[in-house]
């Protein structure tokens, strides 16, 4: 416990050994604060200008976590379907390599135009950037499966739904929650990235409104606030997963335990 503690800090005492590295260059060379601003600019902007940024905090997390719910499900379906259906997996999986290839940026005035400057295109972001990593995570945990285990869930004449639910899907777990932590970190960047798009609230219109008129601390308070709610999302799933993995470690004790009885 004390060595967790321990290497906890050390992450944090490098971060604020670069903040008094920034802090002291920028005061030494004389930086303009609209080129480069200091830590404790960007500290007094963030306590005072709290008022200003507030409503867009709660828009952005209600659209990247709409997002994400989507994203993560559309990537889960399209991962059962791709291993369960080889004809599938060998038709879409380029495919599904090819649309990642490209760029959001580029991608998101398309989507307004097709379907307008509502919420739908904002979703449609999110979930192209979400459900890929998920997919791919769950299909290496699918392909991951004990081969000793599969082969007596065979022998003993289980069926391939079987297979799946009471074998294979546990243990894609630990790959399918990695997927689903990088997807939460990257829900918070595509909810960014639409909102540029003609967003009316959002981080992503307060960093643009900030960037226009040359406030450069608002800029690097918005990257905070990016970076603080990424960390948040990526702490929930990190704890969903400990209460799944180790709900599934305490069936499996019982489940044997059944079985020698």
């Amino acid at each position: 416990m004390k060595s967790s503690i321990t290497k906890g800090w050390r992450p944090l005492l490098v971060l604020i050994l670069l903040l008094v590295i920034w802090e002291g260059a920028a005061r030494l060379f004389d930086i303009p604060a609209w080129l480069l601003p200091l830590p404790t600019q960007i500290a007094a902007e963030a306590f005072t200008g709290y008022s200003l940024y507030t409503p867009h905090i709660m828009s952005t997390i209600t659209l990247s976590a709409t997002g994400y719910l989507v994203g993560i499900t559309v990537g889960i379906v399209v991962a059962i379907l791709l291993f369960r259906i080889p004809f599938l997996q060998q038709a879409f999986y380029p495919l599904l390599i090819l649309s990642q290839n490209i760029p959001v940026i580029v991608l998101a005035p398309l989507l307004v135009i097709w379907f307008g400057f509502g919420m739908l295109p904002k979703v449609i972001v999110i979930v192209l950037v979400c459900f890929f990593p998920v997919t791919i995570a769950a299909l290496d945990g699918f392909r991951q499966t004990d081969r000793d285990m599969l082969y007596y869930l065979k022998m003993i004449g289980a069926s391939n739904r079987q297979i799946f639910w009471k074998l294979q899907w546990p243990h894609s777990l630990p790959s399918l929650f990695s997927g689903l932590k990088i997807a939460a970190t990257y829900s918070v960047m595509g909810a960014v990235i639409s909102e540029w798009l003609g967003a009316n609230k959002g981080i992503g219109v307060y960093m643009t409104l900030a960037s226009s008129s040359f406030k450069t601390d608002r800029v690097f308070v918005a990257i905070l606030l990016i970076m603080i709610l990424s960390l948040t999302y990526f702490g929930i799933i990190l704890a969903v997963e400990k209460i799944a993995l180790r709900w599934r470690s305490q069936g499996g004790k019982v489940s044997d335990g059944s079985t020698h009885s």
